[in-house]
């Protein structure tokens, strides 16, 4: 779950690529890059860690041009390694650099068929890389020496046919301009805008509206699925479908967890969607507990904080911010290894005794996935005196692996894998646990845009949109994203960075 942006600018676009990775921090921590062209050339800056400690003054100066694209990355497999920062680039035809978010799921069958029959050499585990891949050899098979927008909608449209799975990317072609394209489902955001200057028009296209927002785009649209966005390096725009209509299946994650609260994604404001999810969870414990001794409704921030308003004033209790965050740690769900995780939640998280002594005390998540966090936040709230515990997620159970781009781990590692409502409440210890209907989140997220046919709601139901999602693959991955794997894949590639150091 990657956050990327591009910009076709009137002046250097640095700076403005800067800010709009930092307003996209919360959807990938562990690399950035940016790349931008001055004329036919490109400049480049990409490491791990966050945007702030991989861009500094010297970079930027560097990194001058008036168009280009920029990722912060969320690994989902492979490694945390700098290779596979993004953007990545690709020399034939004319140059091309691409950043995505998502995930391939027939990546494997790509890959032999680029060495095979396309001849192009992959050479990371990343499936962006693979997916630059077969839109350069796309673009090459159909391009003259001169670069038309027919011929890039074209390629997108071969790229369409080849690539199952999510897919949001940002392309930019040296010299001409930057392209944007979402998989034929829409299963990742993507929106665009633009901003009056006295010099004209500047376009930026970005995975969240609040990008566009802050830096004073106007929104034009979504990028619908399956269709592509090409902005040539003057400022000129197209925009064209490239793929046969198929359900608009946007992943409800996003709005459960992901998003910014202050996005519209596929017309849907984040904010009214975790609000009505409130409401419906309140409901659903009315119905459940008729006669609750709930005191008091305190989020677990911070994502569950919308949530958390409308169930307490439903449910007529008093709501209390009574856990403080240290914004300065990561998101604990996405960093990756189970380790990491433990070791930073009471880093992270800190009760405020006052709010739970002597209580009956409802906590309020998002989702339960590992159930990490939250069990040692109900552990926190009885040790700060809570004399009850009951817990309320805004999801439900999550049961299945997500193969979107989203790293939930292996259904063994879920705390809902083959337990109870009562005995994932007794894992975590709660006195009782009430889940969001599946139904009820569906309704939720639905807004204002009828087009949306359905939700990608594959993790809690098992459904994938995309179909080609079988037993085999469900394995594959599994040997990808486990905690063990990705430990060896990281002492791996140490091994290989000392050696080149050496």
């Amino acid at each position: 779950m990657c956050g990327l942006v591009g910009m076709v600018g009137r002046n250097s676009v640095q700076y403005d690529l800067y800010d709009a990775l930092s307003l996209l921090q919360h959807r990938g921590q562990d690399a950035a890059g940016m790349v931008t062209c001055e004329g036919d050339t490109l400049h480049q800056r990409k490491g791990n860690g966050l945007v702030q400690d991989v861009f500094r003054q010297q970079h930027m100066n560097h990194l001058a041009g008036n168009m280009g694209i920029a990722h912060n990355r969320y690994p989902t497999a492979g490694t945390s390694s700098s290779a596979e920062a993004q953007p990545m680039y690709v020399n034939s035809p004319f140059g091309i650099c691409l950043a995505h978010n998502g995930n391939l799921i027939n990546d494997d069958k790509l890959n032999e068929d680029l060495f095979r029959a396309d001849r192009r050499h992959i050479n990371t585990s990343s499936d962006s890389e693979v997916l630059l891949n077969v839109f350069a050899h796309e673009l090459q098979n159909v391009a003259g020496l001169r670069l038309s927008p027919d011929d890039i909608f074209k390629a997108i449209e071969r790229v369409h046919e080849r690539a199952v799975g999510a897919y949001a990317a940002v392309a930019l072609i040296t010299g001409y301009g930057i392209v944007g394209f979402r998989d034929p489902y829409g299963i990742r955001p993507m929106v665009f805008g633009q901003r009056e200057t006295p010099d004209g028009l500047e376009y930026m296209i970005a995975s969240e509206s609040v990008v566009l927002d802050i830096l004073g785009f106007d929104m034009i649209d979504d990028v619908a699925p399956g269709e592509a966005i090409y902005i040539q390096s003057n400022g000129r725009f197209y925009r064209q479908q490239c793929s046969p209509k198929t359900p608009y299946s946007p992943c409800i994650f996003e709005h459960v967890y992901f998003a910014r609260p202050d996005s519209v994604l596929d017309g849907v404001s984040v904010y009214k969607a975790r609000l009505k999810m409130g409401e419906k969870l309140a409901d659903k414990i009315l119905r459940e507990h008729p006669d609750h001794d709930i005191e008091v409704a305190i989020p677990i921030p911070d994502t569950s904080c919308t949530a958390a308003l409308p169930i307490a004033h439903r449910l007529d209790v008093k709501y209390r911010e009574g856990i403080v965050k240290n914004r300065y740690v990561g998101r604990t769900f996405i960093m990756p290894e189970q380790e990491q995780r433990q070791k930073s939640v009471r880093r992270k998280l800190n009760a405020i005794d006052l709010e739970f002594r002597g209580k009956n005390v409802l906590l309020v998540d998002d989702s339960i996935i590992r159930g990490t966090t939250t069990k040692q936040v109900v552990q926190m709230a009885r040790d700060a005196g809570a004399n009850k515990v009951y817990l309320a997620s805004a999801a439900p159970a999550v049961r299945y692996p997500n193969v979107y781009g989203i790293d939930m781990p292996t259904p063994n590692e879920f705390v809902a894998n083959n337990r109870t409502e009562e005995e994932i409440a007794e894992y975590i210890g709660a006195d009782w646990l009430v889940y969001q209907d599946l139904d009820d989140l569906v309704a939720c997220a639905e807004g204002i845009n009828a087009n949306i046919d359905r939700f990608d709601t594959s993790v809690f139901d098992g459904e994938y949109v995309t179909g080609g999602v079988d037993a085999t693959y469900l394995n594959r991955i599994e040997t990808l994203r486990s905690d063990d794997a990705k430990r060896q894949r990281e002492a791996e590639a140490d091994v290989i960075e000392l050696h080149n150091q050496s």
